[in-house]
């Protein structure tokens, strides 16, 4: 009887062999390896599709509120035609402006409140909680200001249907399928609203242009890869429980849609994506049971990319902390790394 078959898991491994990305790194100098983030950021940032025409932010803070050591404002602005942007900007009292800022974005859960301490009910934890351990809150208590992002699809930018659902129900899945409808991708549209939210930032006196920083958990740090890999104007980088390779996380484990950009693996893996970002200051975490983002992958990924920053001279640039734990913020190093370069 001829051999058969039947799992498409076996079916999505061979095609995985049988490719050849065309843009992987094979640079073995700095000008060869300047020519190559050319050509896979043009190649990146087609495939990601949803550029927009810009148009006014039209900024608003519609509500402030103070606390103990920092202040929290609401602010709305305008990302395109018909679709606007919700985050919380925190400043700690402390601050000195200009000064750093980093722009955090969520995982999977409740939006960019999880990463605030607004707790479900409305009030305010009093500590650090859930999977996301309020990172954008450790940046205020390390002196950093930070902007929370909510991306598309989550908390106070979900559809109708979501909001019915409860508050950590995302409508990712109908906005990400009407995306790849429109020839795009959700994470297109959330990286535009990054690039926007820079933007935003840059009119903002408490800013310092040049200390610009992003950190991002699970699907909020694969916004962020791209994000960071295509605006240089982002100057360092976190990404929690997120880099790994797309073989062993999206291709091989069950991901919300919302991950998922057509056509990547032709060009390139995602340590290639990563190495967009070289030289500027790149650091990595990731939990030794998360179980969507397999520790080895990440550490295989990680190798890669020493690489790409040992031939831009920068392999001090980039650091990996690998924790005892799941699928969760840790932060130890990565304060540390951040107060460093930025």
């Amino acid at each position: 009887m001829a051999h058969r078959n039947f799992d498409t898991l076996a079916f999505s491994e061979s095609l995985y062999k049988q490719c050849k990305p065309s843009l992987t790194f094979a640079a073995r100098s700095l000008k060869e390896a300047r020519t190559w983030q050319c050509k896979l950021r043009r190649v990146v940032r087609r495939l990601l599709g949803g550029s927009r025409e810009p148009v006014p932010l039209r900024p608003e803070i519609i509500a402030t509120k103070e606390f103990p050591t920092y202040i929290r404002e609401t602010v709305y602005f305008d990302s395109c035609r018909d679709l606007s942007v919700f985050g919380y900007m925190l400043v700690p009292k402390t601050f000195t402006a200009p000064g750093p800022v980093v722009i955090c974005c969520p995982g999977h859960g409740r939006g960019c409140d999880e990463i605030v301490g607004i707790q479900a009910d409305g009030s305010q934890r009093k500590e650090y909680g859930e999977y996301q351990k309020d990172f954008a809150l450790q940046c205020v208590d390390n002196g950093i200001a930070a902007f929370a992002l909510e991306l598309v699809g989550f908390g106070h930018r979900r559809d109708v249907a979501a909001v019915k659902r409860g508050p950590g129900a995302s409508s990712c899945q109908p906005a990400s399928g009407a995306a790849l409808l429109f020839g795009e991708t959700m994470a297109g549209w959330r990286v535009h609203d990054v690039t926007r939210t820079l933007d935003y930032l840059l009119t903002r006196p408490e800013v310092d242009a040049r200390r610009i920083g992003v950190m991002g958990i699970s699907g909020g740090g694969t916004v962020l890869l791209y994000a960071a890999a295509l605006d240089l104007r982002i100057r360092a980088a976190v990404l929690s429980g997120s880099f790994n390779t797309y073989r062993a996380s999206i291709m091989s484990i069950s991901h919300c849609i919302d991950n998922y950009v057509p056509g990547i693996l032709r060009y390139a893996e995602m340590y290639d994506v990563a190495g967009l970002i070289a030289p500027r200051p790149l650091f990595v975490e990731s939990g030794t049971q998360d179980s969507i983002f397999p520790i080895e992958a990440t550490k295989f990924a990680f190798r890669k990319l020493s690489h790409i920053y040992r031939v831009f001279g920068a392999a001090d640039r980039i650091g990996l902390e690998v924790f005892e734990g799941e699928h969760q913020f840790w932060g130890k190093g990565a304060f540390s790394f951040l107060k460093r370069v930025l």
